[in-house]
């Protein structure tokens, strides 16, 4: 199948990269900065330096738009394109939406005679490798159909995919899917400072995250990497502990006060983040700034979202 897709940063490119280097669809790559488009384009993407070029590059052929973009900026680039695509249209938003605006969103795209589909996808930097899980929403099965063959392709070797309902709902589930990691990444950095702060002096903590990960209760993609990094960096020396906030679990945490759903642990959680920004870090937060470096590549002091 043809498909574009705009925003070649570290997930944008992994998608690009894997569909293009399968040998069963033509990419076309689509960026602010032309740096990027040329790095996929060796990997056998359609180089695309304008938004006409991605037209250009469609032909006759249906127009499939994959954006990976952040999502403050998601609903002025679908505005631009829906002044310049046909009926009939697929748009994707592949980033991390807060699934509310992906059902406007949603309204305004059906209104132009297009379809929107929202993806929620994990798999940090590593699924190019591993394989994506991605979390699929949007009304039109048919358009769903169309683009399944991108997805078989993404979720190579070990991902998945699904799709889980209406306009919004693969937002939703990948929204929800972060406000868990951030109770899970938050409980194992508390756990690592209990055993480096502990009675025991001296402790190696790469060595209890290495027996816990095998077959312990706890055993987790999570665990592995904390255990990674403390076995290269005991002290995690040069790491603040300052933890980004991505926004997901602020919504999640929104959407539960407005069901009168109590999410305790995933509150706590996020006041740690938020507190980790004004400068209350400790050990346990450096744990969770390190494993953010290991599963999506962000700089150990706090940049970048997830």
């Amino acid at each position: 199948m043809k498909i574009a897709v705009q925003g070649l940063g570290r997930m944008g490119m992994q998608i690009a990269r894997k569909l293009s280097e399968s040998g069963e669809h033509t990419v076309i790559a689509h960026n602010r900065h032309h740096e990027p488009i040329d790095e996929a384009a060796r990997y056998g993407a359609v180089a695309a330096y304008e938004k006409q070029d991605v037209l250009d590059a469609f032909g006759d052929d249906r127009i499939i738009i994959w954006i990976m973009l952040p999502d403050d900026i998601v609903d002025a680039q679908v505005d631009e394109w829906l002044t310049m695509i046909p009926q009939g249209s697929i748009i994707i938003d592949g980033g991390n939406s807060d699934f509310r605006n992906t059902m406007k969103l949603n309204e305004k795209v059906k209104a132009a005679g297009m379809e929107l589909l929202d993806f929620g996808v994990s798999g940090g930097v590593w699924g190019y490798q591993n394989g994506f899980p991605i979390m699929c929403g949007g009304d039109n099965k048919e358009a769903f159909t169309a683009v399944e063959p991108a997805l078989k392709t993404l979720t190579q070797p070990g991902g998945a995919y699904f799709h889980f309902g209406d306009s919004g709902a693969g937002h939703y589930v990948k929204m929800v899917h972060n406000a868990i990691e951030y109770g899970m990444m938050e409980s194992l950095g508390e756990g690592f400072r209990m055993l480096k702060d502990g009675p025991y002096h001296n402790m190696d903590l790469a060595a209890a995250g290495d027996v816990w990960q095998h077959h312990s209760v706890i055993t987790s993609w999570l665990t592995e990497l904390s255990r990674d990094a403390l076995a290269e960096n005991p002290e995690l020396d040069g790491i603040s502990g300052y933890v980004a906030e991505s926004g997901e679990a602020r919504w999640t945490l929104e959407a539960a006060k407005e069901m009168g759903i109590e999410l305790p642990s995933i509150q706590a959680a996020f006041d740690v983040r938020v507190k980790s920004q004004q400068g209350e870090t400790n050990f346990a937060t450096k744990v969770v700034a390190a494993q953010r470096n290991k599963f999506g590549g962000h700089n150990l002091n706090g940049e970048g979202k997830a």
